[in-house]
């Protein structure tokens, strides 16, 4: 399990890094979610509906794993059992909490001293990473954030849950390390670089690194110096003292000297080199990886009680096709702060194409978008905003859109959302959710209809589970007519939406509705053309 945890993703810091690890970062191609699908779903008003991460670290690490949710199922119900354990153990929780604001509080000093560039006294910053002195509070703050991190967690009580018992344990052991013994000192400027107390052999001639421009060391070797040369040389200080005006002209240089010749060198000789050392460490990034996984599980405890309805911690079961079944399912976006928000039930077990028919405006698009956020929440472990929730772990989750055709296309409109089409069939399994708003725009309807069929038959067969957002009622028919599908509609009632969902077909889009809602009904025109607007 602890392969499965440290293993599954690049750490956030990298040994070549040259800036914090940034939160938001464009999604790659993903194994769970293409890029196409992360921008359709809305995955980043989604972390901004999740996000209740304290540090710079766990709202990385939440962006993270919605960009790349997980296709392990033992994973996510290792996560799931580290969640459920810290809403159970509030002593665990709060010693986790203050663990994680600890952090927060000097995190942004870590960084600092990672990647500042520290310009002295005189020079003036001229971005954010240029800080002003020699790095000596960045140094203190910084490598106290690292220190901190393994003697809280040593105070911690031993949780049960394998996941959370890994993250705590990384964060102890993180003391056996090096880069903790550098961190907390002391730490010695040798010949050869930079050392430990227990790599300094006491015959290494080394200079012990103290964060300060006041040196006890050499102020303390001077006044003995200036004892000695009262108490055996008095002939000399006789002499000194008659060329005391020009001793003190050439010594007052010396001392405006004195504060950047020692703190150039405490920087470029003990700072520069340590920070190097910690950013290039496996065990800082382990160590910075666990804190912000940590702080992602408290996340989703503080989302759920953020919410303001039901949440549930979905029931994860193995399976060679795709299942998703809901009960009070809501959008974890729109439903946030929202008390009047409308749940739906739906279960796809059963059928494997799924229909969603019904006028504009209706919430059809909410609700499929909601399933698809729903199921990449289940996919990280966290909460989902449902009363019940079951599934199975889904290879790909696909939402197709129609896609407006470029010049460079040379294929049109149905021919540019064709092939994304294809794409998602030939990459989909029996295990992957699959939802199209619209297919074979750009064509006749006659066409629409028959290729519609093809395309959605194919689909079938293949498996996954499908859900089709349409206006095209007959196409529906045609395939209730063989007793293939689940058909469901949003509800309108004296021509407004209830955003329930309910079985049936709709055979209306309402579009003289909206035409009126906007101001450009057939009324309307007339009175723009008469000048009357």
């Amino acid at each position: 399990m602890k392969e499965l945890v440290n293993g599954l993703y690049p750490t956030l810091l990298q040994a070549d890094a040259k800036a914090p690890p940034a939160i938001r970062r464009a999604p790659g191609q993903g194994q769970v979610v293409d890029p196409t699908t992360f921008q359709t779903i809305e995955v980043d008003k989604l972390f901004d509906s999740v996000n209740h991460a304290t540090t710079h670290l766990g709202q990385a690490t939440l962006y993270r794993s919605l960009a790349q949710p997980l296709a392990s199922p033992e994973l996510i119900r290792a996560k799931q059992d580290s969640v459920r354990e810290l809403a159970a153990d509030p002593a665990l929780r709060q010693g986790l909490e203050a663990l994680v604001g600890e952090a927060k509080a000097l995190e942004r000093d870590f960084f600092d001293l990672l990647f500042g560039s520290f310009i002295g006294l005189l020079g003036a910053p001229a971005h954010e990473r240029e800080i002003e002195g020699y790095g000596y509070a960045s140094y203190l703050k910084g490598t106290r954030f690292l220190v901190n991190l393994a003697d809280r967690a040593a105070r911690l009580p031993t949780p049960g849950s394998d996941y959370l018992r890994i993250l705590v344990d990384d964060l102890r052991d993180f003391a056996q390390s090096r880069a903790y013994a550098l961190a907390k000192g002391p730490v010695y400027r040798t010949e050869r670089g930079i050392a430990t107390r227990a790599e300094k052999k006491w015959y290494t001639p080394a200079i012990r690194f103290r964060p300060s421009l006041f040196k006890p060391v050499a102020l303390t070797l001077t006044v003995v110096l200036l004892f000695l040369a009262l108490e055996f040389a008095p002939l000399l200080l006789q002499m000194a003292a008659s060329v005391a005006p020009m001793f003190w002209l050439f010594l007052l240089p010396l001392g405006f000297l004195y504060i950047p010749i020692v703190g150039a060198f405490d920087r470029d000789g003990c700072i520069y080199p340590l920070r190097d050392s910690l950013r290039k460490s496996e065990a800082v990034h382990n160590v910075l990886d666990s804190l912000g996984k940590l702080d992602e599980l408290l996340s989703f405890i503080r989302f759920k009680e953020a919410f303001g309805h039901p949440m549930t911690l979905p029931e994860v079961v193995e399976g060679d096709r795709h299942v998703l079944a809901l009960t009070g399912v809501r959008n974890p976006v729109l439903a946030k702060y929202n008390p009047d928000y409308v749940p739906n039930d739906i279960d796809l077990g059963s059928e494997r194409l799924t229909f969603i028919t019904g006028p504009n405006s209706g919430g059809k698009t909410a609700f499929c978008k909601t399933l698809a956020q729903t199921q990449l929440l289940a996919q990280i472990g966290g909460y989902v905003p449902a009363e019940r929730a079951r599934l199975t772990v889904a290879d790909h989750i696909y939402y197709q859109v129609p896609e407006i055709s470029h010049l460079a296309d040379g294929e049109g409109r149905f021919g540019t959302e064709l092939r994304r089409t294809k794409d998602i069939f030939l990459a989909a399994s029996p295990r992957s959710l699959v939802i199209m708003d619209e297919l074979s725009e750009g064509t006749t309807h006659e066409e629409k209809i028959e290729i519609s069929m093809d395309i959605l038959e194919g689909f079938r067969l293949k498996g996954n589970s499908t859900i089709l957002i349409t206006h095209n009622h007959e196409l529906v028919d045609r395939f209730r007519e063989r007793g293939i599908g689940l058909a469901r509609q949003v509800e309108f009632q004296n021509e407004q939406p209830t955003y329930r969902l309910v079985e049936g077909v709709s055979r209306v889009s309402h579009a003289d509705r909206v035409a009126r809602k906007i101001g450009f009904a057939k009324e309307d025109i007339a009175r723009y053309l008469s000048g009357q607007a």
